[in-house]
């Protein structure tokens, strides 16, 4: 009788193993879809604007992986940094976050050339509005 008991254990624990390994698999290839898809993004934004440049589309997957970091690890400290400006402007103040981690992005990854603020600013906006409908086809094809 245990040992019938100890096979169902056994079955349950594994079909539990099963099902977290493809959880864990089915996030980190959604992960590396969106970050293909923002590389996408970022090769069609340096194209539109001038003053921004990626050498290769390689690159522009790094740029992401860069630019997520810095969103992750930088930005959050930057916003907490100027809260009273960034009150003041009623928020416009973010623009200019994003424009300077832009622009750090720039000067850490070496085939990604941001030539002035301007164009970070402009390249920041631009990014947001491609990644935004992106975002809304994947929605949109995934609810199919």
């Amino acid at each position: 009788m245990a040992a019938i008991g100890q096979q169902t254990a056994f079955k349950s624990f594994h079909k539990a193993m099963a099902h977290s390994l493809l959880h864990f698999l089915l996030c980190a290839m959604n992960f590396v879809l969106r970050l293909l898809a923002k590389g996408l993004a970022i090769l069609i934004t340096a194209y539109l604007i001038p003053g921004i440049n990626v050498e290769a589309p390689g690159w522009a997957i790094l740029i992401a992986a860069v630019l997520l970091l810095l969103n992750t690890l930088v930005k959050p400290f930057l916003i907490i940094l100027t809260l009273p400006v960034t009150i003041m402007t009623f928020g416009l103040f973010l623009l200019v976050i994003n424009a300077l981690v832009i622009m750090l992005a720039g000067a850490i990854v070496p085939g990604f050339e941001v030539k002035s603020f301007w164009a970070a600013l402009g390249f920041s906006i631009v990014l947001t509005i491609i990644i935004s409908i992106l975002d809304a086809l994947a929605e949109h094809y995934q609810a199919r």
